[in-house]
């Protein structure tokens, strides 16, 4: 069982339809039950999954993303060692805000792998993170 932890984008892709991406997150997803994986995620996630439907109007469609979400991953607060990590990692200045808080609460939480499709963190060292690699890259 391996702890893996997916940045916002993944769970947009299984939301929404972005055709191969999509079904690679399923194909993921699947394979990771099979194994039985622990799949994480953030409360900054949940977040950001919800502004688009929540600017629209669609409560509806942010219930049922939250219930989604929070039934298939453990969500992982930014709390006081989150914040000091999240310093450590911003002090390089060479990420943005939003990605360093994920991967502060990703780290805190001692996760194997981290998916993201987001190029400026694939291949980053971050301790308590083993591994940040994109969904096409996946090992599993």
């Amino acid at each position: 069982m391996s702890r893996i932890f997916w940045d916002t984008n993944l769970f947009i892709y299984l939301f929404e339809d972005y055709g191969n991406l999509s079904k690679a997150v399923a194909q993921l997803r699947s394979k990771m039950l099979a194994r039985g994986d622990q799949l994480l995620t953030s409360t900054l996630t949940l977040g950001e999954i919800l502004v688009k439907p929540s600017e629209r109007g669609e409560t509806e469609l942010c219930t049922k993303y939250e219930h989604t979400i929070s039934n298939a991953a453990v969500m992982i607060s930014f709390d006081l060692k989150a914040a000091k990590i999240y310093a450590e990692l911003r002090s390089m200045r060479s990420l943005r805000a939003p990605d360093a808080i994920q991967l502060a609460c990703a780290a805190n939480a001692n996760v194997d792998l981290f998916i993201t499709n987001d190029e400026r963190l694939q291949g980053r060292h971050v301790q308590g993170i083993q591994f940040i690699v994109p969904l096409d890259r996946t090992p599993i």
